[in-house]
């Protein structure tokens, strides 16, 4: 059940906001002449063009980039494709650029086509031709920025829809005219089309249980009432995803103000920021009564409140019926762009060629978020994962994503009860995980991959406060929890410190991005505690998951690695009471076959059963979150590896090569990344964890032998903390098995705080 103000079209209270509510009416155009076309654009036809294509194999020639880009001021066709190419290419920010010899063509091909079988035999004026601009050559520096900016690879231009009909087309899938401000009946039209066309798909989260509800405790804000309230049962409710830009104090909703923001116009629009101000008049256009802001309905200076509701935010993003997002500003200060007059450009390049009213496609919905400041934020990236329906609001365009489909405001591609199976737009959004759909029954732990390519996305983005790292991605944690059934879907037993405890030993196996910092990071309580080193939470920086292929080319290893057998036999943790607890950690076993090799010594698992009250003792109160087991431990000689494929000589980490000293001095024996300082390590104590895969390069195999599945150990450098027994992690690597036994290794009981 929704609401009963659901569908409250127009609000108008003493207490509304004094903004004004802008038209969204197009006025007419001023008649307007074709653009002047140089000679060999002239001898275009392009009615027949966009009417019957030219196939990609067999394009037009239109002359080199060069002449082009010179002609761009004379010729309205080269003026378009001037536009495309030093936008997409981003010309004016690598002016070394060599593009004498790059020769430009044309060609029309469609570009998408509706979601029934029998589509080829449908009406042709279904069908949508684009202009494409081929290149018969790229540069590789374009082409690695346009890989990271996420942009459009395929150089475009399209026909507007308002003249579709010129060459015996219909409107859908052809451009449209965006204006200064947001198109608020188009808006309603997408979430329309969503929440009617898309049903289960789009409706229900597979990660929700049956009985996850939302707390009594929860708030919104009425925007009818400008008041802060409980959550009406079962409400119908907005999300807001922005910055905060730091601290927020001035307009929070703190102990002091709740109660005065509970009466009717208690919430004082005069100390709003912008961001949230425009989203409040947003939502009432939309004809939404209840908005949720984290700052404005979480009581920011009651500490029990803010555990609790940060706990239920995966409940909360994900029965929101859709999320507003602020990805137009740096701050909660600057306006929502489009909303108000003036604050928006979408900057819309078209011009009238031939009759014919040709457009530069605006940037694709997920290169627009990826170039904002939204997008580096950590706390933004699970509202983005868990939020069924998003409106993206950028200086560019609004669009909507949602799990079935990707719609703009400068693309005709939305259309009801006939999706289109294939659009300009449909795999051009953010994405997120909502999209992930429900693991198929026995297979629960394809969710490490999952939660590795998660990490390492998250783990790149900015906190304002740096004890926030598990936090801000607690909700993920919670719906992995949840929907994968881990832990009996218990979040609180399934993940601590940010990592999978059933998985711990693949857990364990992350490595610090090249130019992460080598420093860790406290948990932001009153006494400074330090976050396990054993988490990629305790140190500052991106990290990632990569198979044993990275300690020889530091540019790839995918984000896959492989534990082929457990070799600790046991893993217990210190818990918040002090108390050392066995964790539920599954085992790994070799896998058949692995280790056929006739070998005198290979790598014996330690036994032995640890006295928790016998540790506890000698070794005095321990700190909440130690692991404790047990494993072999060994000291290897290190020095910085030379032969690293794409290693960055001035990066922070570096890969380290170990050596033992048998059979022969200085025999390579596996690989390590290690901080790199001016006083680098000689020598590291190595303490074992699990059998890892193998790949050329890691150790030396004339003189060692050569390599079988399952040869490397991986292993982890560790010192010992100040002032103290436990020990910390320094770095993980591998080391090839039969260096273990002729080593002067011990076996023994690890702390690892």
């Amino acid at each position: 059940m929704f609401c009963s103000h659901r569908r409250r079209r127009k609000i108008r209270t003493k207490d509304s906001i004094s903004l004004p509510i802008t038209s969204n009416h197009t006025p007419e155009l001023p008649p307007e002449n074709d653009a002047p076309l140089c000679s060999t654009c002239s001898s275009l036809d392009l009615h027949a063009i966009l009417h019957d294509g030219v196939p990609e194999k067999h394009p037009i020639p239109i002359g080199h980039l060069t002449d082009i880009l010179n002609k761009s001021n004379e010729c309205g066709l080269c003026n378009l494709i001037a536009i495309v190419i030093r936008r997409a290419w981003n010309l004016d920010k690598l002016p070394h650029i060599d593009i004498s010899d790059i020769t430009c063509a044309l060609y029309a091909i469609e570009c998408g086509y509706p979601n029934i079988p029998d589509y080829i035999s449908a009406v042709r004026r279904d069908i949508c031709h684009r202009l494409h601009i081929q290149t018969f050559d790229r540069p590789r520096d374009v082409t690695a920025a346009m890989v990271a900016a996420q942009s459009n690879l395929l150089l475009d231009i399209q026909l507007l829809g308002e003249d579709a009909s010129k060459v015996g087309r219909t409107k859908e899938l052809h451009g449209r005219r965006v204006g200064q401000n947001v198109d608020i009946a188009l808006l309603k039209r997408w979430i329309h089309i969503c929440e009617r066309e898309h049903g289960e798909l789009c409706e229900t989260v597979w990660w929700r249980g049956t009985g996850d509800v939302l707390p009594k405790s929860m708030r919104v804000v009425d925007v009818t009432r400008m008041a802060v309230v409980r959550a009406p049962p079962s409400c119908r409710f907005v999300a807001l995803s922005y910055l905060w830009g730091g601290t927020g104090e001035e307009y929070w909703t703190t102990r002091a103000n709740i109660k005065l923001r509970r009466a009717q116009g208690g919430l004082d629009v005069s100390v709003l920021p912008s961001t949230i101000l425009d989203t409040i008049q947003l939502v009432r256009q939309l004809g939404e009564r209840y908005l949720w802001v984290d700052a404005l309905c979480i009581v920011q200076d009651d500490h029990k409140d803010k555990t609790e509701q940060i706990g239920v935010m995966e409940l909360i993003y994900g029965s929101s019926a859709f999320t507003i997002f602020a990805a137009g500003g740096t701050s909660a200060h600057d306006p929502l762009p489009g909303i108000r007059p003036g604050t928006r450009n979408p900057k819309q390049r078209i011009a009238k060629i031939q009759g014919l009213h040709l457009a530069v496609p605006l940037v694709l919905p997920r290169e627009a978020i990826a170039s904002s400041a939204w997008d580096t934020r950590g706390w933004t990236y699970q509202e983005l994962m868990l939020s069924r329906r998003r409106i993206f609001l950028t200086p560019h365009h609004v669009h909507f994503e949602c799990t079935g489909d990707v719609w703009s405001e400068d693309v005709i591609a939305e259309r009801i009860n006939l999706p289109w199976q294939s659009h300009p737009l449909k795999f051009g959004g953010a994405g997120g995980f909502t999209s992930v759909r429900a693991p198929p029954q026995g297979v629960s732990h394809i969710y490490t991959g999952h939660y590795m390519s998660i990490i390492g996305k998250y783990t790149q983005r900015r906190l304002t406060m740096e004890s926030d790292i598990v936090n801000a991605v607690t909700a993920l944690i919670n719906a992995m929890a949840k929907g994968f059934k881990l832990a009996g879907g218990n979040p609180g037993q399934a993940f601590r410190f940010g990592m999978p405890i059933v998985d711990l030993e693949l857990a364990l196996v992350w490595q610090p991005t090249s130019n992460t910092s080598c420093v860790r990071r406290a948990t932001g309580d009153g006494n400074m505690t330090l976050w396990p080193s054993w988490s990629w939470a305790a140190w500052r920086g991106a990290v990632r998951y990569s198979e044993v292929s990275l300690f020889v080319d530091a540019q790839h290893g995918g984000f896959s690695p492989w534990i082929t057998q457990s070799l600790v036999e046991q893993w217990h943790m210190v818990d918040d009471d002090g108390r050392l607890v066995p964790q539920d950690v599954e085992r790994t076993g070799r896998m058949a076959g692995s280790v056929e090799e006739a070998n005198s010594s290979p790598y014996v698992i330690p036994k032995g059963n640890i006295d928790a009250q016998t540790l506890i003792t000698e070794n005095g109160p321990l700190q909440p979150g130690t692991l404790v087991f047990r494993t072999r431990s060994a000291r290897f000689n290190v020095t910085k590896a030379d032969d690293v494929v794409g290693a960055d000589p001035k990066a922070n980490y570096a890969t380290y090569s170990i050596l033992s000293d048998v059979p022969q001095p200085s025999t390579l024996v596996g690989r390590v990344i290690l901080p790199r300082s001016t006083n680098s390590p000689t020598s590291c104590e190595f303490i074992v964890l699990s059998r890892a895969d193998e790949t050329k390069g890691l150790y030396d195999e004339d003189t060692l032998g050569k390599r079988y599945l399952g040869c490397m150990l991986y292993v982890m450098a560790v010192q010992k903390m100040q002032d103290e027994k436990r020990m910390e992690r320094v770095g993980v690597g591998v080391i090839f098995e039969h260096a273990w036994p002729n080593s002067t290794g011990e076996q023994k009981v690890v702390l690892l705080g």
